[in-house]
């Protein structure tokens, strides 16, 4: 079942550009990833999605509610955490998980009271003492305090430290576990290779594709990098997928074949250096930045 289906979305601003026939399908227990430039319309679609700001044309649906006529009911199964979050600085962090809690039925307390211990809450501080990343994870533990059955992150590990990123993605994998839909928007190329099923791309306000990382990964192969001055460079031609780089000291070109055949084809040379890489999606995303279609 779609957890997130959106047909045709679209967000004007006069004369501005915000989001144009954005089409959208997100499985039930999908990690979702959510990627584009700066200003591409990452957070004017989740905005839409959320009843934030009205859509000019085009229809959404959350867990089968429409998310304009049906938004009060998506609101009860579905949470945010926006990218800057903000609160009252003489409020306690106590007091801010208490009235979150105060808006849910049956509320798991121990869950709770783990996640808030798994992501070290300092529950007797003001919000106005707390750094941006500590008030980022009060947003977490908000965010799933009533359990949701889908949780919408903009930019999560904006201002949290290395460790506590780790931290908030096994959160996330754990969520997952139960089913739970999670979509995220994200800056940080790496944190979707390594946690997200399947990816959007949104480039100057339209989806340009959705990529399923299991199957890119097949194909990104490896980048070889070899020092010789023996070896045939017009075979090494007819091997490679792309030469990089070639001078009289190296050549650096990708390769996608059974790495076996390349150690065969190199033991008839004297090598004096060789470097095999593994390639990063971050690197093909970000040719897709530039180009429009990953490598």
């Amino acid at each position: 079942m779609e957890a997130i289906k959106v047909k045709d979305l679209t967000k004007k601003y006069g004369s501005s550009r915000g989001i144009t026939d954005v089409n959208l399908s997100v499985e039930e227990g999908e990690i979702f990833g959510f990627i584009g430039p700066n200003g591409a319309g990452k957070s004017t679609t989740i905005k839409t999605l959320l009843n934030f700001i009205f859509p000019s044309s085009g229809h959404g649906e959350i867990l089968g509610y429409d998310i304009v006529g049906q938004s009060s009911e998506i609101k009860k199964n579905v949470t945010y955490v926006p990218s800057d979050v903000r609160y009252y600085s003489e409020s306690k962090v106590k007091d801010i998980i208490k009235y979150a809690e105060s808006f849910f039925n049956n509320v798991d307390k121990k869950y709770v009271e783990e996640i808030c211990n798994e992501l070290e809450i300092e529950m007797d501080k003001k919000m106005g003492e707390l750094s941006l990343g500590n008030k980022k994870k009060v947003a977490i533990v908000q965010a799933l305090i009533s359990k949701p059955k889908v949780i919408i992150l903009d930019e999560p590990t904006n201002g949290l430290d290395p460790l506590v990123q780790q931290k908030l993605f096994k959160i996330l994998l754990r969520e997952r576990e139960k089913g739970t839909t999670i979509f995220l928007s994200s800056h940080n190329l790496v944190e979707v290779e390594n946690f997200c099923d399947r990816v959007a791309i949104i480039k100057d306000g339209k989806i340009v594709d959705i990529i399923t990382l299991s199957e890119v990964r097949k194909n990104l192969g490896k980048r070889i990098t070899i020092e010789s001055k023996e070896i045939n460079k017009e075979k090494v031609r007819l091997i490679s997928r792309e030469i990089l780089k070639e001078d009289e000291k190296e050549i650096v070109f990708i390769y996608d074949k059974d790495i076996n055949e390349l150690i065969e084809f190199l033991f008839k040379f004297k090598v004096d250096r060789l470097l095999i890489e593994e390639i990063r999606l971050e690197d093909s995303f970000l040719d897709y930045y530039k180009s429009g279609e990953v490598k």
